[in-house]
């Protein structure tokens, strides 16, 4: 087990923010020392995440699967809403049919009343897992859907429900865990699947041709 590994681990014990709150507090230190040991697990979670997403292949098979899809519905509870709401921004620029997925609403029923062979389900789900979240993504799969899962442990209830579970590390310093490789996560899914889909570019080219017809931004320069 690497140190990382063994860090996320001990880690893993401390499940509430305040437990996690509490463990900080018990090492009194400076700002300057605190900013440094933010810095150091940041940077050691995006290198242990990317490291064992480069060897397991779950990053491009993920986006595959998200390109071959008819219809691709995200989803996320409570800070993984979050996360969730990024990948759609970033997914939507490149791909039709992105549909962002409230798990505690009538629109997620209206979803799981509807699945079809070829959508699929982006769903997100880190501690303190939310209930709503693994339910939609179980019922989802049952329904003959495919289910890929970003999370934070390989034996969580969406892993579990999920043909493809992309795991990464949130350990932190902090009293909140990490959202650093999350987003990370996030920008390389965006990436892979807008390299391989077809009418990517004609589309983001659209959509330029838009926003600029309908002068949404403001003037970069």
């Amino acid at each position: 087990m690497s140190a990382a590994d063994d860090q996320h681990s001990r880690n893993r014990e401390l499940t509430s923010p305040d437990d996690r709150y509490r463990a900080r507090l018990r090492r009194p230190s400076t700002s300057t020392a605190l900013l440094q040991q933010v810095v150091a697990q940041e940077t050691a979670n995006l290198s242990a995440t990317l490291e064992r997403l480069r060897a397991d292949g779950s990053l491009e098979l993920a986006a595959r699967r998200i390109v071959a899809a008819r219809r691709r519905f995200i989803t996320g509870g409570a800070k993984s809403w979050s996360y969730a709401s990024l990948l759609a921004t970033d997914l939507s620029a490149s791909l039709a049919n992105i549909s962002l997925v409230d798990p505690g609403t009538v629109r997620a029923v209206d979803m799981l009343c509807d699945v079809r062979p070829d959508d699929l389900l982006v769903v997100f789900s880190m501690r303190r897992y939310a209930r709503s979240t693994s339910s939609v993504a179980a019922e989802f799969a049952s329904a003959g859907g495919t289910v890929v899962a970003v999370t934070d442990d390989s034996d969580s209830a969406v892993a579990r429900a999920a043909e493809v579970a992309v795991v990464v590390h949130t350990d932190s310093a902090s009293y909140a865990d990490s959202p650093t490789a999350v987003a990370a996560v996030v920008h390389i899914l965006a990436t892979l699947s807008a390299a391989s889909a077809k009418g990517a570019r004609r589309r983001l080219a659209r959509r330029d041709e838009l926003t600029a017809r309908l002068n949404i931004y403001t003037d970069g320069s």
